[in-house]
């Protein structure tokens, strides 16, 4: 019988035990995950049931629990880190209780041997403003006072000061070469489970690894046998194949989620925390000709792609997705929020925010839509740069922007906001989140303050900010956001469709996540997933069933509330009416939409918003 072992840590006692949960009962760290949250309230970093195999993209480490800032279950996950966590010869680890002074969770296994577990203080302050700083600091301290201890390379998460004071701090991790931390860093962002590891639990750091060598499936015969009957390819071909995005796009002369989104973007370009939605599509085509194709995309396409600056998360995988410029990895979101969302289009500037943003040990996403918005209320005199402790204004127009200048005076501004919300300088305190900050600032100054600020609302405080993609799923009311548990595609859906087909992507992307699979292999993972699992472990009961009841289990929690504020309303109308106009859609519904919108558009924001839950919840029942 298979068995997953979970690894139980109360880190207040220093206490641990294992315990076995039978396969079929359980299949993976999301549902895992799901269970432990709800009983212990434990943050749970664990591995699928591939990691370690031959197939690729199976060693993504998943991380759950009650998210600090979505308020909600969330999921979260890293490339590559799972290789290395399989060597603990287990497949999870829930901790929960807080320790009484920040500190190294130390995890070592010596071949069959038990779990090595030490929970050791450390002065996190004093590391953090060391050496590289931040994040990184704490990466290479855990390393060289650990690192001797095992007989491979370990791994190591750690959190930054931004999971201190903020509910948006991410958890990064970087493959490690012979001791030494590479550059080619990765990170769990969405959901602030840097925030709960340091602010719930009291834990700066895991360093994990071992020599336990399970059965892990390498028959790569047998796997060529099974693709070859379904895709008529083998596995390395078909896995190339679906990859072409992430590694090199012939069609764009491009790659990687930087290269192509940008590459195809066209009047979809988001810019000056997403004024864009209001220019004319000739205004945004001549910004992303003019801003991105001639400037910043071209430089990637130069110092990335024409140099073959690829690397991976830690795992062999063809994807090579990492693209890299220097100690500066190339990723569309966090490169798009910290770019032309804070009205950045150079790459010199975007990499020196982003990565100050990254030492700090944000999710950068989140952040990015944080700073936009603060700079759109700087610009426009809403807020004063002494509030914000920043030594003046951004430049947030297109009309007369100096690209490499002007992004670099945007950057040093976006760093000095950074800085003022770690050390909580003037107005800027984030400690509860950045929604209860706008709300607050809404109720002294007034309401146009926070209809600045884009972002998805859930529970009584829980948020974040949105995908970056002009479509009305991003702002779905699904019970976890912010993710690609929703529909993004630019096509016009009506919403009770788009939320029925949110509900079919969550679905197929809690298959992946509890399998441990990275997305950028979905093109066959979703589909093969299912029958490796009946084939490898011989597990009668349906993991595709499994996981569906685990969406209906998340989405009856699901605690949306309606948007807050009105650039969400806009963001949406002014979709619809470029769906009309621009991409000439003659949909009798979509006219009908923009119609209800021009004759009372909060009226027609609501029925819209709900129509969408109407189709997530029909998807998502019981019977």
């Amino acid at each position: 019988m298979h068995t997953l072992k979970v690894l139980h840590i109360d880190a207040c006692t220093s206490f641990y035990k294992m315990e076995r949960y039978r396969l079929g009962e359980f299949f993976g760290p999301v549902d895992l995950g799901l269970s432990f949250a709800k009983q212990y309230n434990s943050l749970n970093i664990g591995a699928g049931i591939f990691a370690g195999s031959i197939f690729p993209g199976s060693n993504r480490l998943v991380i759950s629990g009650f998210s600090t800032s979505w308020g909600n279950f969330y999921i979260s996950s890293m490339g590559g880190a799972a290789l290395v966590f399989d060597n603990l010869g287990i497949n999870m680890v829930a901790i929960r209780g807080k320790t009484s002074k920040p500190s190294i969770l130390y995890l070592n296994r010596s071949h069959g041997e038990e779990i090595e577990v030490e929970i050791l203080p450390i002065d996190v302050h004093q590391i953090w403003n060391s050496e590289r700083g931040g994040v990184y600091s704490l990466i290479d301290y855990t390393l060289n006072r650990f690192g001797e201890k095992y007989e491979n390379d370990p791994r190591v998460l750690a959190v930054g000061p931004a999971s201190e004071v903020t509910d948006m701090g991410a958890i990064a991790s970087v493959p490690v070469k012979n001791g030494k931390a590479t550059f080619v860093d990765t990170w769990a962002g969405r959901g602030g489970f840097g925030s709960k590891m340091f602010r719930e639990h009291g834990i700066a750091a895991i360093i994990y690894g071992g020599t336990y060598i399970d059965e892990d499936f390498r028959d790569r015969k047998v796997a060529d046998e099974w693709f070859t009957q379904k895709y008529n390819l083998k596995l390395a071909t078909k896995d190339m194949e679906a990859t072409t995005k992430y590694r090199f796009d012939p069609e764009f002369g491009t790659g990687g989620t930087f290269g192509v989104n940008y590459a195809k973007m066209g009047g979809n370009i988001l810019a000056f925390n997403y004024k864009s939605i209001y220019f004319s599509e000739d205004e945004r085509k001549s910004l992303h000709e003019h801003f991105i194709v001639n400037h910043y995309l071209k430089q990637f396409n130069e110092e990335t792609i024409a140099t073959k600056s690829f690397r991976t998360c830690g795992e062999p995988c063809s994807a090579v997705c990492k693209k890299m410029k220097d100690e500066f990895k190339k990723d569309y979101e966090p490169y798009q929020t910290m770019g032309p969302l804070c009205g950045v289009f150079d790459q010199r500037a975007a990499e020196k925010l982003t990565h100050y943003a990254d030492t700090m040990g944000f999710d950068a996403i989140s952040l990015g839509g944080v700073i936009s918005w603060l700079m759109e209320c700087l610009a426009d005199g809403v807020l004063t740069p002494k509030e914000c402790s920043v030594t003046r204004t951004p430049v947030f127009d297109c009309e007369g922007f100096r690209i490499e200048t002007d992004s670099m005076i945007n950057a040093q501004i976006g760093t000095e906001l950074i800085d003022s919300i770690i050390h909580c300088r003037g107005i800027l305190n984030l400690q509860h989140g950045a929604r209860k900050f706008a709300r607050m600032l809404a109720k002294e100054r007034g309401k146009h303050i926070i209809d600045r600020f884009l972002f998805i609302s859930n529970a009584r405080n829980g948020w974040t900010v949105p995908n970056q993609y002009w479509t009305p799923g991003v702002l779905s009311p699904m019970p976890i956001m912010g993710k690609y548990y929703m529909h993004y595609g630019t096509d016009f859906l009506p919403p009770r469709e788009l939320g029925r087909k949110n509900a079919e992507r969550m679905v197929k992307e809690l298959l992946m996540d509890n399998a441990g699979f990275c997305r950028f292999h979905r093109q066959w993972a979703e589909e093969m997933i299912p029958e490796l699992i009946h084939a490898v472990f011989n597990v009668k009961e349906g993991f595709t069933e499994r996981v569906r009841d685990t969406a209906i289990r998340i989405n009856s929690r699901n605690a949306a509330i309606f948007w807050e504020s009105s650039r969400n309303i806009d963001f949406v109308e002014t979709f619809l009416i470029r769906k009309k106009e621009i991409a000439q859609d003659s949909s009798p519904e979509l006219a009908s939409w923009i119609d209800k919108f021009k004759k009372n558009r909060t009226e027609a924001a609501f029925e819209f918003w709900y129509e969408i839950r109407k189709g997530i919840d029909e998807s998502l029942r019981e019977l």
